[in-house]
């Protein structure tokens, strides 16, 4: 029987073979294809990949964050989770009122400069924990805007109402679990398009931009549309977040676990990602962990960090990657 993690390996060995070179917003420069799709049996494992330690943790607070509607860097920060530091701190460092060191294109100057990166690291450091401390300044600089939160628990209506695509999506599989409409979606181009000198309300325009519940057979399937994918960083993350995210509707509402799907319009890796793409590559695929839920926590409102355990985890060890900005 094949690794359910092969899916993932066979996408990136794919962009090795038939990738293009692509510029990006970051300056960076990507290997690219366009069109792919990835499925994962979540009856055969919990999808958290084994070629390299993905961090469980990180994972399943960030989905709480999102899943609380919450759109501030500070319950990231609280839980020790940094991955959405670097657009909160642009925020800042691009603000008037920051007066430090020039931290302009401080992405691509970390990984050309150590001695700047040592100045970044410690710039971020101290606005890191001035988000934790500091109330005003976490209202006015922690917030990233219209991001997934936003979108997924508190959309703005044109006629001013606000609605709640999760709590919505979840009450259809309950009692309607036939529609083909159960659809949560975070692309607001009201939201992410720069036109006539608006700028975007999201710090980061949504990357997964819509997901779709399937039920058949007792089980929850997931679909998710990914526009953007970073393979090498994001990619684990996505999968894990989003399997995660079907087992706790499936856990609120009743149901086994089906299928998660992966449609990625671009998926690139970076051009200071071969190496690293390369060395996950070379490793062979260990056996999936399990994940389990606290079953006295019902629905997925209630859920906490402490309620998700994920057992039987033996992954090779991590593979460091700049992070494009």
């Amino acid at each position: 029987m094949t690794h359910p993690e092969i899916a993932y390996l066979n996408l990136l060995q794919h962009i090795i073979d038939n990738g293009v070179k692509r510029e990006d917003r970051t300056g960076t420069g990507t290997l690219s294809v366009f069109g792919y799709q990835m499925r994962f049996d979540l009856s055969k494992g919990f999808p958290l990949l084994t070629t390299k330690r993905v961090p469980f943790r990180l994972v399943a607070s960030e989905l709480l964050w999102f899943i609380k509607g919450d759109t501030n860097i500070r319950y990231l920060l609280q839980n020790n989770n940094h991955i959405w530091d670097e657009w909160a701190f642009k925020k800042w460092v691009e603000s008037d009122e920051y007066k430090g060191p020039d931290m302009t294109n401080f992405g691509l100057r970390c990984i050309a400069d150590e001695n700047f990166n040592e100045l970044y690291q410690a710039e971020l450091k101290s606005f890191c924990q001035r988000v934790l401390e500091d109330d005003d300044f976490a209202r006015k600089y922690g917030e990233l805007g219209n991001v997934y939160g936003k979108q997924w628990r508190n959309w703005t209506a044109s006629n001013g109402e606000n609605i709640d695509q999760l709590q919505d999506a979840i009450e259809q599989i309950k009692n309607n679990p036939d529609s083909r409409r159960i659809i949560v979606n975070a692309w607001n181009p009201e939201d992410v398009i720069e036109a006539g000198g608006k700028k975007s309300k999201a710090a980061l325009p949504p990357c997964h931009v819509m997901f779709q519940f399937y039920v058949a057979d007792g089980k929850l399937s997931c679909q998710l549309m990914q526009r953007s994918l970073d393979t090498l960083l994001g990619c684990p993350f996505n999968i894990a977040s989003y399997a995660l995210l079907t087992h706790l509707i499936a856990h609120e509402c009743g149901l086994e676990v089906g299928e998660f799907i992966h449609s990625i319009g671009d998926a690139h890796i970076y051009s200071n990602h071969i190496e690293q793409v390369k060395e996950q590559l070379s490793r062979e695929p260990r056996e999936l962990p399990t994940l389990k839920i606290n079953s006295d926590k019902k629905s997925l409102f209630d859920i906490e960090l402490e309620d998700l355990t994920i057992e039987g985890y033996n992954p090779h060890p991590a593979i460091k990657a700049p992070i494009a900005v």
